[in-house]
């Protein structure tokens, strides 16, 4: 399976929405008129205060996750020279084939090319 990881743009948004409430709900994280669900459902303001970035496979969006830095307004825990990331979610379809795994592998590939980040910090 070839995972390729690549930032959103507008046109993944209605996906990434799908996918981040079906794997959420799937999982039990909570019920769909928990509160935090119109968090994670508004990948708009998400992509407007960090990085949103998704996986394909065979051109398709499997997977979503939210990219964020210390300071910053999508930042739970990070502290400066931290990349943080949160809000992954593979699409309920296509769990248990590696594309979470794969998803983490290519995060910490693209914190190793930042300038002062030395850690991850992962907030689930």
């Amino acid at each position: 399976m070839t995972v390729v990881f690549r930032r959103a743009v507008p046109a993944d948004f209605p996906e990434i929405r799908r996918i981040t409430r079906d794997a959420y709900l799937r999982a039990g994280h909570f019920a769909a008129d928990h509160p935090y669900m119109s968090v994670l459902e508004d990948v708009e303001h998400r992509a407007g205060h960090a990085q949103v970035w998704v996986a394909e496979t065979s051109g398709k969006v499997v997977s979503a996750v939210t990219l964020t830095f210390a300071g910053q307004p999508y930042s739970e825990i990070a502290q400066n020279g931290e990349l943080e990331f949160r809000m992954l979610a593979v699409d309920p379809a296509h769990q248990g084939g590696g594309v979470g795994r794969a998803v983490v592998r290519q995060i910490v590939e693209y914190a190793r090319q930042l300038p002062g980040v030395g850690a991850i910090s992962l907030t689930t």
